[in-house]
């Protein structure tokens, strides 16, 4: 039947499909399906809808379904955020004809108020919202991608719930949302542990990295750079995307004797997979072919038919992870990691290619629900080792990671460094509460085919610095000066002393502010490619303020007030207060 729901502040949702019964439980509304039909459930399959009673100036933000996604700007003149959005002619989840669909969550900024729609689970389905002009107006829709799986195959009639939520600040309509969804998905326990601090090998070698290379990183890890902990060896160590335990030719010895080496050395072995693709002339592709997913030629599936098709090693196929075989293979080869090998920290990337639709050994399973399964199977191999996503779904990956990427790949430029900076600050709030963000790697020393000037290295250390998150450096360590390892060392005071991200005042992202001491506060403040600007910073009380990189003293005497300046283009400046 169909529902009127009167909620705070005289907002109204109406359900429209007589199929959908609600329940409403403080602000969150918990829908399940209550229809006789088994007809196909579409892929936007309406939960409820609401007057889109806002200003046409307010300004947006909303998630994607991949990492790689989210899009802020107006209702009228969306934006997307990053390079990669979902409607995008690389990832093809939606047709770019369709509205903009914002995943997850949605945040509506007006002068005196923040409003959030957000998804509060993501069991079985992914849900997102799109706003639609109708003959009276513009309308919110709240909709899960149903990917045409009929009810009678399903193994429940729940369906997902949903949170609207009003407040004054940013920080509170997200402290509400992360109640709720900590509920739902509640958090690994590695979320609200140390956060972890090391190198990855990716951002110096990429893929041609050799046992040697990382063998002289380790070695200045445990003279001059001793504070760094994890060793990451990134994509490049195995022979074949999907053959994880069998080492490539430059890796002789094997990796697992290298990871010896690395834990007498006193560090942590961390190491890098892609649970959920193989490469065609892999092991496990060659010898397995029933445990990928189908065309529907019943083939298996290259990701390119549907989506990108992959970065390397491609086209990849999709192992079906409603397979009961694939779930064993998955835990015994993490488990074979972890256990013999000694892994502390797996690197999970091609995740979303993981929950791609198609067809599957279970039948009524959808997408989210078998990525999810197979995230539970890298769980159960890896026991209590820190498990970090990458390139992920974002909700479906909920209370399955202890940390996760929120931000697209570092590159040595200034216009990358400004795109992840604002896709880490978006998802900020995330930090310590859903899982430890990571807003990728720390690089401060140009390669030969990658090069940038000091002011954006020093916009790119002041984000890593208010973001907080796992910190890895990406230099080959050999290489780096004094300012990089100086650079470093004050990244890592900080982690110490708060491991909290800081708080932005408005969707703009120009400044955060994070309690570093009982006496000492941090702002960050960041102009993106704009003109000449100052931002005011206050205190409780008068304080000293200081530049956080250099020591230098900003202020005379004690303020409770401090203008800056941000000269035009990338630029940046933080700020630390002492009494």
């Amino acid at each position: 039947m169909t529902y009127v729901i009167q909620l705070d502040l005289h907002r109204e949702i109406e359900t429209i499909n007589s199929d959908i019964n609600v329940h409403r439980k403080g602000q969150e509304l918990q829908f399940k399906y209550a229809g006789l039909s088994n007809e196909p459930i579409s892929e936007r399959y309406t939960l409820f809808t609401t007057k889109f009673n806002f200003e046409s100036s307010a300004v947006l933000l909303g998630d994607g379904f991949q990492m790689l996604a989210q899009t802020t700007g107006t209702a009228e003149n969306p934006e997307d955020v990053g390079r990669c959005p979902d409607d995008s002619a690389t990832y093809r989840i939606y047709s770019p004809q369709e509205p903009k669909r914002y995943y997850n969550y949605l945040v509506v900024e007006e002068p005196e108020s923040y409003t959030l729609f957000g998804f509060t689970s993501s069991h079985r389905f992914a849900g997102y919202f799109d706003i639609v002009e109708e003959d009276d107006g513009l309308y919110l829709f709240a909709n899960i991608d149903g990917e045409h799986t009929r009810p009678q195959d399903w193994d429940s009639n729940d369906l997902e719930s949903v949170l609207v939520v009003t407040g004054e600040t940013l920080s509170e309509v997200y402290r509400e949302y992360s109640h709720y969804l900590k509920l739902n998905h509640p958090p690994r326990i590695n979320v609200t542990g140390a956060t972890p601090v090391g190198w990855c090998s990716w951002y110096a070698y990429y893929a041609d990295v050799t046992r040697t290379q990382v063998e002289q990183n380790v070695q200045l890890m445990t003279d001059d750079l001793d504070d760094l902990e994890y060793v990451l060896i990134d994509d490049g160590y195995q022979a074949f995307m999907g053959d994880w335990l069998d080492p490539s030719d430059k890796f002789t010895g094997g990796v697992k004797s290298l990871i010896e080496d690395i834990i007498r050395r006193g560090k942590k072995p961390a190491i890098w997979i892609a649970p959920f693709i193989a490469q065609r002339e892999s092991k496990v592709f060659r010898q397995n072919p029933d445990w990928f997913i189908k065309n529907e030629r019943g083939q298996p599936m290259a990701a390119d038919e549907v989506t990108y098709g992959g970065w390397r090693c491609i086209p990849w196929y999709l192992l079906d992870t409603s397979h009961p075989e694939v779930i064993e293979h998955l835990t015994e080869t993490v488990r074979t990691m972890r256990e013999e090998w000694g892994v502390e920290l797996f690197k999970m990337d091609a995740n979303y290619w993981g929950a791609l639709k198609g067809k599957r050994y279970q039948r009524g399973i959808t997408g989210v629900e078998a990525y999810r399964l197979g995230l539970k199977a890298v769980a159960e191999g890896a026991g209590d080792a820190f498990l970090l996503g990458c390139n992920s779904p974002m909700w479906p990956s909920l209370g399955l990671v202890d940390g996760m990427r929120v931000s697209d790949d570092v590159e040595r430029h200034p216009h990358r460094f400004a795109q992840i900076a604002k896709e880490t600050f978006y998802r900020s709030w995330q930090h310590l509460n859903l899982w430890q963000i990571d807003p990728d790697c720390a690089t401060f020393v140009s390669l030969s085919n990658q090069t940038t000037n000091r002011q954006a290295y020093d916009f790119h250390r002041t984000a890593l610095l208010a973001s907080s998150g796992l910190l890895l450096s990406g230099d080959p360590l050999p290489d780096l000066t004094m300012l990089a390892r100086s650079n470093l060392a004050k990244l890592m005071l900080r982690g110490r002393r708060s491991q909290q991200a800081a708080r932005f005042s408005s969707l703009s992202m120009t400044h955060g502010q994070v309690k570093l001491t009982d006496k000492n506060d941090l702002h960050c403040v960041f102009n993106y490619f704009g003109e000449e600007q100052e931002i005011t910073l206050r205190s409780d009380s008068p304080v000293h303020w200081y530049d956080y990189w250099t020591g230098q003293k900003l202020s005379d005497d004690a303020s409770a007030v401090m203008t800056v300046k941000l000269a035009e283009g990338l630029t940046s400046k933080a700020v630390l207060t002492a009494p």
